[in-house]
């Protein structure tokens, strides 16, 4: 199977758009048209994930965490990312990650994390900006199904659990055909006035061309006219963090235990257990304390992540508990998700879970 081939699926599922700005998602090293032989799924990319990968033949290692976030100026193996990425193109390995654009999709990494938890009634706690786009385009009577229905086919109209989502209203257009046109309706060189319907339909910024592309071809006109538009509203279906109920309320210490059992966390940093019974949480995979006022306004009894430094505990000022599981810890679960990912598209296709524990945090109990 070629590589591109793969990408092609897993960026379907988690859209590079929604990465954020700071990450590095995607094909690091490698070509898309590379034939990838067997892949090897991790966490982290680092140095004894590579040899593993060589020993039993995977030309590709798919990483939740890119090994590269920021430029290289050399390549001399100074230190574990140059030896990493020099060792993966010395034996042709390709390297991909698959970052923030999987922990803010509806069933990614976070989805994992709510499920082991048992939350139910589940949805993202920050849904993200800048995904949303509008097209308006005008279409005569006669033709105006056939259009709405192949711009929904090409993903737009969607909204949250609703599809086939339009605007329509009825008027008139006006135009005048130059002497190279050849015109659907009227003649070319006299003013003509249509019956049209003014379509409006949101889609998602990743499927533009495709939309753009439906427009153009079940248009009437030669000339399409069209407008897009950005849009302020947040994509629901998207975004940081994720919160539900738990089934039953549960005392601190019982919830604690509960984290600790289901989330295989070594130890829980936590702030001071407050009268009341946990019964809404939040979580967040991997570093979270920037989603915290965000858990407070939603009601959050607690709130399920990792990497809070000493001062951004006393910020819960005893609204919710903070359950720091570790960075590893909330994540761990992450690879099993991209193989179950994987595997569902490509049954057959050779790829393994790494052996190895990259968590490079130790704990002496």
């Amino acid at each position: 199977m070629r590589l591109s081939v793969l990408i092609k699926h897993l960026e379907a599922f988690a859209p590079l758009n929604y990465q954020e700005d700071y990450d590095n998602s995607g094909l690091i090293v490698g070509h898309p048209d590379q034939e990838i032989l067997g892949a090897l799924v991790a966490l982290d990319c680092i140095e004894s994930v590579v040899d593993e990968a060589i020993l039993h033949g995977c030309n590709l290692v798919i990483t939740h965490h890119p090994i590269v976030f920021k430029g290289l100026k050399s390549f001399t193996g100074k230190n574990y990312v140059e030896r990493v990425v020099l060792k993966a193109i010395k034996n042709d390995i390709a390297l991909y990650a698959i970052h923030t654009n999987l922990d803010h999709v509806e069933a990614g990494v976070n989805r994992v994390i709510a499920e082991r938890l048992g939350l139910k009634n589940t949805k993202v706690l920050s849904p993200k900006g800048s995904i949303l786009k509008k097209l308006v385009t005008f279409c005569p009577v006669a033709q105006a199904d056939v259009l709405r229905d192949a711009l929904f086919k090409s993903g737009a109209g969607d909204i949250s659990n609703y599809s086939e989502c339009s605007f329509n209203a009825e008027g008139f257009g006006t135009f005048k055909g130059g002497e190279n046109t050849d015109p659907f309706v009227g003649e070319k060189g006299l003013q003509h006035q249509e019956p049209e319907i003014r379509i409006e339909t949101v889609f998602k910024v990743q499927d533009e061309r495709r939309v753009l592309l439906a427009l153009f071809e079940h248009h009437p006109y030669e000339e399409v006219a069209y407008d897009i538009y950005p849009l302020d509203n947040k994509l629901q279906s998207a975004g940081a963090g994720m919160i539900g109920w738990l089934d039953e309320p549960l005392e601190g210490t019982e919830f604690l235990k509960t984290v600790k059992n289901r989330m295989d966390a070594v130890v829980i940093r936590h702030t001071r257990l407050l009268p009341k019974k946990i019964r809404k949480v939040a979580v967040c995979g991997g570093s979270g304390s920037f989603l915290l006022k965000e858990a407070v306004a939603a009601g959050a009894d607690a709130f399920v992540t990792a990497d809070f430094k000493y001062h951004e505990f006393f910020d819960a000022d005893e609204k919710l508990v903070i359950a720091d599981i570790g960075h590893f810890e909330s994540e761990q679960f992450t690879s099993d998700l991209l193989i179950d990912i994987i595997q569902e598209k490509f049954p057959n296709f050779a790829i393994r879970l790494t052996e190895h524990n990259t968590n490079p945090i130790n704990y002496f109990i």
